[in-house]
C-alpha cells in the first residue's frame, strides 16, 4: 500500500547520530525517559525539515512555526532560534549529510516527577531532539499517484483544537489514516465540522477544476509550508488559484488533485473515494507545479522563501 510518506529504504540510516539535548548519540542509544512529557501526554511541538543540496529548505519558516507553537503552549525551549539552527547544522555535519535528507526537530515539556498531563509537574528543561535520515520519497508515486478516502474523523475548528499547532498529539490524524488503510486507500481526506474539505491526515490537499487550483482556507488544518510555496508559485506564474471553502462534491468532481508536504513535495492523487480523476496521473497542472517547485528549490530557493508569508499561529 502506498502513502505520501513512503520512503526509499537506505541502509545508512541504521548508523545515524541523533542530537539529544546537545549530545550526538548513535541511533540505537537515542532514548528519552518514560517520564518525559512527550511520552506521557504528547506534550510538545515538532517540525519536519528537508536538507536539499546543502540547504535546509525554508528553515526560517520552519523555525518560525516551531517557536510560535512553543509559545502558544507555553513551552520554554531553552534554545534560541540561532541555537536551533546551529543544532540542525551540527547534526547534518556529524552525519556527513548534504542532500536527500529529512530531519525531525522535536521539543517536549521534558522530564516530569510523575506521569501527569499537568505541566507544573515538569522538573527540568525541555527535551529537544533532532533525528536526521537519508530519506527520499518513493519515486513510483509520481506516476501511480495516491488513492484517498474521505474519513469520518474531522479536522477541528481553532476554538476546539487549533490544527495549526504542530504538536505531538496526532491521534485523530492517525485514526483517520488507519480508517483509510482498512478501506484500501493510501491516505485520508478530512473535512471540517461544517463539511468543507480541510486537508489530508498528513498533507495539504489541492484540487484542479477547469484549470483553476483550489485549496482550503487553512482555518481547520495545518498551514503547511510547502502549501504556501505552491500558492506562491501560482501567484508568480499567474496560474488561476483560490484559497477557499469547497465541498466534498467539488473535490470528487475535480479534474485532478494533489497533496503537498515537506517530505514529498508535490504528490499526485489518482482517486478519491473510488472515483478516478480524469486528468490523469499526474494531471497537467499538477505536473507543471511539481516541475516549478522542483526547479525553485534547486535553482532559486531563496527567492521562493522570500515569497512565503510570515508564519503565525
Amino acid at each position: 500500500m502506498a502513502g505520501s510518506q513512503d520512503i526509499a529504504e537506505d541502509s545508512r540510516n541504521a548508523h545515524v547520530l541523533v542530537w539529544i539535548d546537545g549530545a550526538l548519540v548513535p541511533r540505537a542509544q537515542a532514548v528519552v525517559s518514560v517520564f518525559d512529557g512527550g511520552f506521557i501526554a504528547g506534550d510538545g511541538v515538532w517540525e519536519g525539515l528537508r536538507l536539499h543540496r546543502g540547504r535546509w529548505l525554508f528553515r526560517d519558516a520552519h523555525l518560525d512555526r516551531l517557536l510560535a507553537g512553543a509559545s502558544a503552549i507555553e513551552l520554554e525551549l531553552g534554545l534560541s532560534r540561532a541555537g536551533l539552527a546551529a543544532a540542525l547544522d551540527e547534526t547534518a555535519r556529524a552525519n556527513a549529510m548534504t542532500d536527500g535528507v529529512h530531519a525531525r526537530l522535536m521539543a517536549t515539556r521534558g522530564l516530569k516527577r510523575t506521569p501527569s498531563q499537568d505541566p507544573r509537574q515538569a522538573v527540568g528543561p525541555a527535551t529537544v531532539v533532532i533525528t536526521a535520515e537519508h530519506k527520499l520519497p518513493n519515486p513510483a508515486l509520481l506516476s501511480t499517484g495516491l488513492a484517498l478516502m474521505t474519513s469520518t474523523y474531522r479536522c477541528t475548528r481553532p476554538d476546539q483544537f487549533d490544527m495549526r499547532l504542530n504538536t505531538h498529539s496526532r491521534l485523530p490524524l492517525i485514526m483517520a489514516l488507519m480508517q483509510a488503510y482498512r478501506n484500501g486507500a493510501d491516505e485520508a481526506l478530512m473535512l471540517d465540522d461544517a463539511g468543507h474539505v480541510a486537508s489530508c491526515n498528513a498533507t495539504n490537499f489541492f484540487i484542479v477544476r477547469r484549470g483553476e487550483v483550489l485549496t482550503s482556507t487553512g482555518h481547520c488544518c495545518f498551514n503547511g509550508i510547502t502549501r504556501a510555496a505552491i500558492l506562491a508559485l501560482c501567484r508568480e506564474h499567474a496560474m488561476p488559484h483560490r484559497v477557499t471553502d469547497f465541498s466534498l462534491v467539488d473535490a470528487q468532481g475535480a479534474d485532478e488533485a494533489f497533496v503537498t508536504g515537506t517530505f514529498g513535495g508535490v504528490t499526485p492523487i489518482r482517486s478519491l473515494d473510488g472515483r478516478i480523476f480524469p486528468g490523469g496521473v499526474p494531471g497537467a497542472v499538477t505536473a507543471r507545479l511539481a516541475a516549478l517547485y522542483s526547479a525553485a528549490i534547486s535553482e532559486a530557493p531563496e527567492a521562493l522563501e522570500c515569497a512565503l508569508p510570515g508564519w503565525r499561529v
